[in-house]
């Protein structure tokens, strides 16, 4: 008689240790796929943001205003909490009347404490693509190795062994290292592409810091502030 191959007849016949596996990797790439779209959106989300508001930046509109309507929005995106951090800093000390180098290191530290909260928020659950990435291929070949293992102690009973009564345990502990595999591949794939695009994040935030330190400073020294054509900064605020 012949014997039903399928992958859910192998998956119901398998062993609970190996049914245990194949469920914990399905459910780590449930999770991995629910972390990449959600991670996929979210920086789009942010690159868009982030793009808006540089362009809004050299567009030459005035420091305060830009730092007033940023205090009005509901959402923020991360290099307007850096810009915000940097103006609230720079002109708390300018208040006191410090010098100006302590005007602009005060605010070039608050925006490099900013870029750094910005970026462990954007680096969430990364570690987590990384660990199902390195990790579901050997979780799945410890399954397929247990189920190779317990089909030829089932085997070491009969008095006579064919390939159709080895092809059903050999089977069903190879899914293992498939479904180990179908777990590990788009992991590792977005994980590398979301390291690019981070990275590209980073480099945009910390060339914001520093052009707008730029500015900052020319204001501590008496100069203008204008990023584009003639932007004021509103004293005393």
């Amino acid at each position: 008689m012949t014997q039903d191959l399928s992958i859910t007849a192998l998956v119901l016949n398998a062993s609970f240790v190996v049914q245990l596996v194949m469920a914990g990797l399905l459910l780590a790439s449930l999770a991995s796929w629910t972390v990449i779209f959600g991670k996929l959106f979210g920086l789009r989300r942010v690159r868009g943001r982030n793009d808006d508001f540089e362009r809004d930046f050299w567009s030459g509109r005035s420091l305060a205003e830009m730092n007033q309507a940023i205090a009005g929005k509901a959402e923020t995106a991360p290099i307007e909490r850096i810009f915000a951090s940097g103006m609230r800093e720079f002109l708390k000390l300018r208040e006191r009347r410090l010098d100006a180098a302590t005007q602009l290191d005060g605010a070039h530290r608050a925006m490099r404490v900013s870029l750094q909260r910005e970026l462990d928020v954007i680096e969430s659950n990364m570690s987590f693509l990384a660990s199902v990435g390195s990790v579901s291929p050997y979780v799945g070949l410890f399954g397929t190795v247990w189920g190779i293992m317990h089909a030829f102690v089932g085997l070491s009973n009969m008095q006579q062994v064919t390939l159709a009564t080895v092809a059903p345990g050999i089977a069903v502990a190879l899914v293992a290292t498939a479904i180990g595999l179908f777990a590990a591949i788009p992991a590792v794939v977005a994980y590398n592409r979301f390291a690019r695009d981070i990275d590209r994040i980073a480099i945009q935030l910390e060339t914001f810091i520093e052009e707008f330190s730029n500015i900052l400073q020319r204001n501590a020294a008496g100069g203008s502030v204008a990023p584009g054509a003639a932007a004021t900064l509103a004293p005393g605020r």
